[in-house]
C-alpha cells in the first residue's frame, strides 16, 4: 500500500515526467545534453531558483507575492548605481541586500499590519517597485562592473557544468527544506496555512511569522538581482519582466496547494527542471519567448487544476472510508 502511494504521489508524476523530457530533447534537439547548454540552462533558472524558496513558504502559509520580480529588477538598479558610484562592491552587495529586506518589510506592513489581502497589495507594489527602478536609472541600464564580479556571473565551478550564478541557491536551498520539514517553525508554517485561526488560537505568532516571509523574500529578490546583474552584465529598471509568472508556476506546479498548508520543495525542485527544460527546449528550436510564456501559462494552470483535483479526491476518500469506519 505505501508503495503504491509513493507511485502515486505527484512528486514522482513530476520526475517521470521531467525525465521524459529530458530523454526526449536528449533524442529530438542536436546540442541539448552539451556541457554547454546544460550550463546555459542552469544559468539561466539561477534567480527563478532563488526567488522560488521564499515563495514555497508563503504560498503554504496562504500568502503570495507578485512583486518578486519587481524587487528583483530595483535591487539590481540600487546596485548598479552603488557600484557606478565607487561604493566598495561587498558594501553595494550588503546595502542592495538591506534594500530587498525593506522592500519585502513594506510589503509585509501592508498585508499583516494592515490587514490587506497579499494579492491586491503585491499586484500595487509590482508596478510600484518596477517605477521606482525607473526614476533611479530611467531607461538606461548600467553595464560596467568589476571584472571579478562578472566572472562570477559567467565562470563555472571548476570541473562542472554547475555556473557560479546557481551557487547561491545551491548554498540556502538546504537550509530552507530543513526549516521547513524539520524545525518547529516550520510545522507553524504548515498550521498557519491549513488553518489560521487554529493557529492563532493555539499560540503561534501569525503576524510575526508571515511578516518575515514577506521580508525574507525581499532578501532573497535583492540576491537573485545581484545574479541576475552579474549573469547579465547589467543593470536596469526592466530586468525580469514577468518572471513572477515562472516562479509561481514552479511553485503550483511542484505540489505546493494554492488553498496553503501543503508542499514540499523536493516536488518544487523537480517542477523547477521541468520549467527550465522545457523554456530551453523551446529556445532552441526557436521558439519565441511570447510561445514560451503561453506554455508556461498553461502549465500554471494544469497545475492548478490538479491541485483542485487532488484536494477534491483526498476529501471525498476520507469522506467514504471515514463513512465505512464508522
Amino acid at each position: 500500500m505505501k508503495g503504491i502511494r509513493r507511485l502515486a504521489a505527484w512528486e514522482t508524476f513530476l520526475a517521470i515526467a521531467t525525465i521524459a523530457l529530458i530523454a526526449f530533447g536528449a533524442l529530438t534537439t542536436p546540442g541539448f545534453l552539451t556541457e554547454f547548454n546544460i550550463s546555459q540552462l542552469a544559468a539561466g533558472v539561477s534567480e527563478k531558483a532563488l526567488i522560488t524558496l521564499p515563495m514555497v513558504l508563503l504560498i503554504i502559509c496562504r500568502e503570495i507575492d507578485l512583486s518578486v520580480a519587481s524587487m528583483l529588477a530595483l535591487c539590481s538598479v540600487i546596485f548598479g548605481v552603488l557600484v557606478q558610484s565607487d561604493v566598495p562592491l561587498w558594501l553595494a552587495v550588503l546595502i542592495a541586500l538591506l534594500a530587498g529586506g525593506l522592500l519585502g518589510a513594506f510589503n509585509g506592513v501592508f498585508v499583516v499590519k494592515l490587514g490587506l489581502p497579499s494579492l491586491v497589495v503585491t499586484l500595487g507594489t509590482m508596478a510600484l517597485f518596477r517605477g521606482a527602478g525607473y526614476v533611479l536609472l530611467g531607461s538606461g541600464s548600467i553595464n560596467v562592473f568589476p571584472d571579478s564580479f562578472l566572472n562570477f556571473g559567467i565562470d563555472n565551478v571548476p570541473g562542472t557544468p554547475v555556473p557560479w550564478t546557481l551557487v547561491p541557491f545551491i548554498a540556502i536551498a538546504p537550509l530552507f527544506a530543513i526549516v521547513l520539514q524539520y524545525m518547529p517553525i516550520g510545522k507553524r508554517i504548515y498550521a498557519l496555512g491549513a488553518s489560521p485561526e487554529a493557529a492563532k488560537y493555539s499560540g503561534i505568532m501569525t503576524q510575526r511569522i508571515r511578516f518575515w516571509l514577506f521580508t525574507i523574500t525581499g532578501v532573497v529578490c535583492a540576491g537573485a538581482g545581484i545574479v541576475y546583474a552579474a549573469r547579465l552584465a547589467n543593470a536596469r529598471a526592466n530586468n525580469a519582466v514577468g518572471m513572477e509568472l515562472d516562479v509561481i508556476t514552479i511553485a503550483f506546479l511542484g505540489g505546493v496547494s494554492v488553498f496553503g498548508g501543503k508542499g514540499k520543495l523536493t516536488g518544487v525542485l523537480w517542477a523547477l527542471v521541468l520549467v527550465a527544460s522545457v523554456r530551453n527546449l523551446l529556445g532552441l528550436n526557436q521558439i519565441s519567448g511570447d510561445t514560451q510564456g503561453t506554455v508556461i501559462g498553461l502549465l500554471l494552470i494544469v497545475s492548478l487544476l490538479v491541485s483542485n483535483a487532488t484536494g477534491f479526491l483526498a476529501g471525498s476518500f476520507r469522506t467514504i472510508f471515514g463513512e465505512r469506519k464508522a
